[in-house]
Formats: C-alpha cells, sequence, structure tokens
C-alpha cells in the first residue's frame, strides 16, 4: 500500500495533535519573555483552548526555566506537558526532575542533523549523530513512556540520512518524532515530500506520531504545516499569534481554523475549543506586548470587518456571501457594545465570561469598581475596554510602585515642568517635581527615574486606541532596557499621559521583582 492510499483510509476521523509551544519556542521572540506567574496563567489558558501538549520550557535553560516547567507540570491538568532537552544526559535529567510532577509528562529530545549544522556547528559525523540520537531517546524513555524527538532543521537535511535517524529514534524509545523546519526554508511541496518519504521508507514509522515544526521566515509556516497533514502527519507544533524566533512559529489559530473550515479538503480535526481562540490570542498579546496586526488572519481586529460597499450589502443579504465562518466560532462578540455606567456587576460578570475571562470574587470586585470609575469618563464601555481592565487585575506584577497622581505644564517652547507622586506597596507616598525633557511624556519618564531611583534606557514606546470615539482609552506599551535585559510596560487610561505613566511604572516594577527574585535565589 503506498503513502496516499494509507492516507486515504485513515484520513476520514484523523485527529491532528496541537502541540503549542508558546511557553518555550513563542517565548523565545525578541521582548516575549515571561515571568512565572505570567507562564502560569497563559499555560491555564491553553489547557481550557483544549491544546493536547503544552510545551512549557527548556528546564536546564536558566534557574527560572526550570522553575516555570516544574510549576506548570504541577498545577495544570488536562494536557500533556513537556519539556525541551538536548540529547545531553544532564539535559534529560534536568527535563524530566522539572516534569516529574506531570499528570501527563513528556521529554522532547532533539539533536541537528543537516550538514551544515553536523559540520560546522557540532563536528559530528551521520554515525555519531544517530548514535547520539538513540542514546539521548534512551536515557528519556527511561524515565516516561512519551518521548518526542527531533531532528533539527531536517528540512535541509539528505532525506535518506533523515530517515535513517528516524528510524533510530523510533528504535530507541521515541513515540513522536518531529520534523522541524528551523529556519522556515521548506516549501508545501517539499514538506509534503519528506513526510511521504518518511511514512515510505521508514519501516517502523507506524510506531511513532509524525510531527511538524514549521518557521515562518518565508511566511509559508500554516501552508507547510497543512501540506504535511495532507501527506500523513498526524502532529502539528505552532504558537498563539504565531509568535516565535525571528519571523515566528506556524500560527495556531490558522493552522486550527483551516482544517476546521476546509475538513472537506484535509479530513482531519483537532481537539481545540475555537472560541477561546480570540480571548487567548488577546491574553498573549497582553502578556508578551506582541501587538496582532489588524488584518492578521482569524483573531486580527479586521478579520471580520467589511467596509466595501458590495460586500456591506452581501453580508446584510447573507453572511455566507463573504464570511467562511462566524466571527463567534473563533471568540468574537457580534455586539461589541455592551456597558454603561448602570450596568450591574452581573452583566459585567456576565460579559466577562462571553470574552473567555473566569474572574475570582475578588477580580470581580476590582474590576467592577474600576469599571465604575471608567464609566464616569466615557459613556460606552467596548468589549476591548473591559478586556483591558481585566488584564489589568489577572496579570499582577507586584506594584513596588503605583501612580497616585501627576500634574504637568508644558508650552510651545518651553521646557515642561512636572509634578508626580506615586505610592510604594507599604502605603509611603514619593513626591518631586522637575523640570526636564523635550516633551510631557519624557518628562513624566524622567520624573519616574528620580523618584523610583532606578534608571532605564527606553527602546520603545507605542500608545494607540483600544477603541472608537474621542473619549477611547488609550493602551501605551513601552519597552525598557536595564542591565542590558528588556521589560515591557503596559499602561491603560483615557488620559494617554496617564497611560505612559502606567506603563513606565509598570516596566520598573518588572525591574524590581526581577532583581528581588534574583537576590532571593543567591
Amino acid at each position: 500500500m503506498n503513502s496516499a492510499q494509507r492516507s486515504t483510509s485513515s484520513e476520514a476521523k484523523r485527529r491532528i495533535v496541537i502541540f503549542d509551544t508558546t511557553l518555550r519556542d513563542g517565548e523565545q521572540s525578541p521582548g516575549c519573555s515571561m515571568n512565572l506567574q505570567e507562564k502560569l496563567e497563559v499555560a491555564h489558558a491553553l489547557a481550557q483552548l483544549g491544546v493536547d501538549v503544552i510545551e512549557a520550557g527548556f528546564p536546564i535553560a536558566s534557574p527560572g526555566d526550570f522553575e516555570s516547567v516544574k510549576t506548570v507540570a504541577r498545577e495544570i491538568r488536562g494536557a500533556v506537558i513537556c519539556g525541551l532537552a538536548r540529547c545531553r544526559e544532564e539535559d534529560i535529567d534536568c527535563a524530566w526532575e522539572a516534569l516529574r510532577d506531570a499528570e501527563s509528562p513528556r521529554i522532547h529530545v532533539f539533536l541537528a542533523t543537516s550538514a551544515i549544522h553536523r559540520e560546522r556547528k557540532l563536528r559530528m559525523t551521520k554515525e555519531q549523530i544517530i548514535e547520539r540520537a538513540a542514546a539521548g531517546v534512551r536515557r528519556a524513555a527511561g524515565y516516561c513512556s512519551n518521548v518526542e524527538f527531533s531532528p533539527e532543521d531536517a528540512a535541509r537535511t539528505e532525506i535518506d540520512f533523515l530517515c535513517h535517524v528516524v528510524e533510530a529514534a523510533i528504535d530507541a524509545g521515541a513515540t513522536t518524532v518531529n520534523i522541524p523546519d528551523t529556519v522556515g526554508y521548506a516549501t508545501p511541496e517539499q514538506m509534503h515530500r519528506v513526510i511521504a518519504t518518511l511514512r515510505e521508507q521508514v519501516p517502523n514509522i507506524g510506531k511513532a506520531v509524525i510531527s511538524v515544526h514549521c518557521h515562518d521566515d518565508l511566511g509559508m509556516a500554516v501552508a507547510n504545516s497543512l501540506a504535511a497533514v495532507q501527506a500523513g502527519a498526524g502532529q502539528i507544533e505552532c504558537t498563539i499569534n504565531g509568535i516565535g524566533e525571528r519571523a515566528g512559529n506556524c500560527a495556531l489559530e490558522e493552522v486550527v481554523m483551516a482544517l476546521r473550515v476546509r475538513h472537506d479538503v484535509f479530513h482531519a480535526e483537532t481537539g481545540v475549543v475555537t472560541r477561546r481562540l480570540v480571548p487567548t490570542s488577546r491574553l498573549v498579546s497582553g502578556i508578551t506586548g506582541m501587538v496582532v496586526q489588524r488584518n492578521k488572519a482569524i483573531v486580527g481586529q479586521n478579520a471580520f470587518a467589511h467596509e466595501a460597499g458590495i460586500h456591506q450589502d452581501g453580508i446584510l443579504k447573507e453572511r455566507a456571501t463573504y464570511e467562511i465562518m462566524q466571527p463567534e466560532d473563533v471568540g468574537f462578540s457580534r455586539s461589541d457594545l455592551v456597558l454603561g455606567k448602570h450596568s450591574g456587576r452581573a452583566a459585567l460578570a456576565a460579559r466577562a465570561r462571553n470574552l473567555g475571562y473566569d474572574l475570582t470574587p475578588e477580580q470581580l470586585s476590582q474590576v467592577f469598581h474600576d469599571f465604575k470609575v471608567l464609566a464616569d469618563k466615557k459613556k460606552e464601555i467596548y468589549d476591548a475596554d473591559l478586556a483591558a481592565l481585566i488584564e489589568q487585575q489577572i496579570r499582577v506584577v507586584e506594584d513596588t510602585f503605583a501612580l497616585e497622581s501627576y500634574e504637568i505644564r508644558v508650552g510651545t517652547g518651553k521646557r515642561p515642568t512636572v509634578t508626580l507622586a506615586v505610592r510604594r506597596s507599604n502605603g509611603e507616598v514619593r513626591r518631586t517635581e522637575l523640570q526636564a525633557g523635550d516633551g510631557p511624556v519624557d518628562a513624566v519618564f524622567l520624573a519616574i527615574e528620580k523618584i523610583t531611583g532606578l534608571s532605564a534606557v527606553c527602546r520603545d514606546f507605542r500608545v494607540h486606541s483600544l477603541t472608537v470615539g474621542k473619549d477611547a482609552q488609550g493602551e501605551v506599551q513601552v519597552q525598557l532596557e536595564y542591565e542590558g535585559k528588556l521589560f515591557r510596560g503596559r499602561g491603560v487610561s483615557t488620559d494617554s499621559l496617564e497611560a505612559s505613566a502606567k506603563a513606565f511604572l509598570n516596566a520598573i516594577n518588572r525591574i524590581l521583582a526581577l532583581n528581588h527574585t534574583t537576590a532571593q535565589s543567591q
């Protein structure tokens, strides 16, 4: 039986495993690092989303990574928790120590196989590569029965050698063999051919699930992953919003909806709860600071927007004329305008649930208080407004410093004067006044540096409107560099200067939190 025949006979009810690596590969995107609490929050969201495997990190990379994987493994239920390791004994031992409390653990070992990696990076022969790969898999299999092996840069590896490596890994105990397009070099036709060849030429391939991990350097990560599924792959590795190294990874929301909408082509399904795609996308975007582009497929702000008159006319008559899926299917609300100043706690809680947020009673009380304050400032509260209020509560970095008040005097040709007050976590209020900076935002930043005693370099400053109208909330995102590391900050307010101050303080609090954690571990 050839690969096409095998594929046709088994595709009718084929279930594709969704392997999410947002917490590992996604976090490697510059500026996307997360602290422990943020990783745990994303992990809970991924479990609720219904992904099959959560790659929680690379345990040996740092004490922080180890602790993150260990905490996720201990607390998350309902998904396989995976840790990455090189084919080295110390890596694999460390990965198991981090994963041993997981309900369902997986060790993921990898070793580069392409000629350029063998010769220039590893300086190993083909025989040594096969021996090292098999030894790594055997050691991992000694700890748990669920072992994944990845021949790094498989897409640029000689196909005959790739087949030998995969066969050896499966013989050693690998239950999943992942074929990475590490540098985003492959094309859909090539990826299809590689998977088909493995199914035809590796004699023990039926003992393992074939997986793919595609990067987006040439913009083909999703297409390559779907081509692999058509050739018989049973697992796709992906990230929320497609974040990851360089140009990113295969976007989970895109590949999942492609399989769902075009089930007539792929004859496959996933276990993902698609109505949670937008809330999870918003969560990851807010935590990482990676703004989702407006025209991003599935979860972008314009994904279901129609402006052309002909399109609008068609939509009004029959939505299927220009929409191939329903906004509600991925988590968008059909009605965006939801609340006003007279809305009650129950309406707020219901709307939060519809947006995908499960609030504790304490969080709901604080969000309701903030909502009432906001409702006094603007007449209409939109979903994005409510999401911003909620996210400020559920992603709390301990506020060593919180904005108490500010006043600024500025005019054309005059240096701004700012008076700033911040409240410390112990209740102490600090005040300062200075005349400095080349504008009001710069003056606020300099005042914050003075009052907190921390000096950092602002590497990025962005402000945008969360909703519409002159009373819309503005969201400010900043990136500060401190001692060679980048720290994100986020602030939201109807006053853009207040939002800027909150964003700067949020980043300062992250710096202080990291320094406190580092000091405790020493």
